[in-house]
């Protein structure tokens, strides 16, 4: 067996692990673990909250992200929002100011120095038993809240996440409220709370037991960073697909891949800073968790790269079966192409089309933010989407 075989064959195990295998053995060991959140029922558990969102120029969405959170079907007297100005220069700060209801503060972080940032300076001003981290764009059902909050009922949870649906400009909803990657990833997190934690949140929709904050360094990517740091301490970070966020899909496929990129970078960063949670004999199952669903698929492009380089020589020198599974490989990434073509043009993506072009983009974005993690580069402000 030449060295080309063993790699393709190694690179195209470690992908199907990543994509089908873990999630499969998730879902069993899972059923067998089968470690339940002892929920409230909505409303017989009433803690004090407090809604973050940190905002730079976001004068388009504020006024009714603010307003959306403030009409939540929770007691209005537990509820509270703080609203973290970075720097915006848009009027953001003075739509917030005209809401004119006592329950809604703003603070305003000079010079701008990102999100993680605008978290830490807020949160010593939070003086509620919970607090949901909201984005600046995002809509929540009105019992959303209620759902977080209810979970932190069980002593064992310290950080709840909601489900995200994206919203086309038309107000439908794309697929089942998702993209079917998203629908994937919804799925694992299901698997994943059975296990005890999930590795993964959305960020826009997430609720934390205030005394369990850690501030963070200003380039931690506080999506991933916060809830590690809370699985570290020894609480559960939960997944509550009842708890609803309704978010505007991302306009052009420009949009999606800066994004990802910018992830992508932070999530290398954190995953080098939280290094210790990697240790199975200290974390367990959690270790594997984050091995496999962080680790290793944010490295998926290696294992892309490694199949296709190895099966082309293979081609190339053998030919036979080996010609048709390179053939093979070169029709995804052509139908990927196509995706981004149709992309581009804003037409509507075929399911079977849009994941290619989807997984291609993710891992493509994992390589570029993977080359500038090497290189030493941080990145902690952001914009807003367009």
């Amino acid at each position: 067996m030449t060295l080309a075989v063993i790699i393709f064959w190694v690179s195209l195990a470690l992908l199907a692990y990543v994509y089908a295998g873990y999630p499969l053995l998730a879902r069993l060991l899972g059923a067998v673990v089968n470690r339940r959140v002892n929920a409230a029922v909505p409303g017989e558990h009433l803690p004090t909250v407090t809604v973050l969102i940190a905002a730079f120029n976001e004068a388009a969405h504020i006024e009714a992200t603010v307003r959306n959170k403030l009409e939540s079907d929770y007691p209005a007297d537990l509820l509270d929002v703080v609203v973290v100005s970075d720097e915006s220069e848009d009027g953001t700060d003075a739509i917030v100011n005209g809401i004119g209801d006592p329950r809604v503060r703003l603070l305003r972080q000079e010079p701008r120095a990102g999100k993680t940032s605008a978290l830490n300076l807020a949160m010593p001003e939070v003086t509620s038993e919970v607090v949901v981290f909201s984005d600046a764009n995002s809509l929540y059902r009105p019992d959303t809240i209620g759902h977080l909050v209810a979970a932190l009922a069980d002593p064992d949870v310290g950080y709840v996440t909601g489900r995200m649906v994206y919203k086309a400009p038309d107000g439908s909803l794309t697929g089942e409220g998702c993209s079917a990657y998203m629908v994937y990833e919804n799925k694992l997190r299901e698997y994943e709370t059975r296990l005890g934690s999930i590795v993964g949140v959305d960020g826009g929709v997430d609720a934390l037991r205030r005394r369990l904050w850690t501030p963070m360094n200003a380039d931690q990517l506080p999506d991933f960073v916060e809830p590690l740091s809370v699985r570290e301490g020894g609480h559960r970070v939960v997944y509550e697909p009842r708890a609803l966020l309704y978010e505007d899909a991302l306009a052009a496929s420009g949009d999606e891949w800066r994004m990802r990129v910018r992830v992508g970078l932070r999530a290398f960063h954190a995953l080098k800073d939280k290094a210790a949670l990697l240790n199975p004999f200290r974390f367990g199952l959690f270790a594997w968790q984050l091995w496999s669903h962080k680790v290793l698929r944010y490295l998926a492009f290696v294992f892309m790269a490694g199949a296709f380089g190895a099966n082309a020589y293979q081609s190339w020198v053998e030919g036979s079966y080996w010609s048709l599974l390179f053939t093979g490989q070169v029709v995804f990434y052509l139908t990927a192409g196509f995706g981004h073509l149709m992309s581009r043009r804003e037409q509507e993506l075929p399911k079977a089309i849009g994941l290619a072009y989807y997984l291609c983009v993710l891992n493509l974005a994992s390589a570029v933010a993977f080359w500038r993690f090497l290189k030493g580069e941080k990145q902690v402000t952001w914009k807003p989407r367009t």
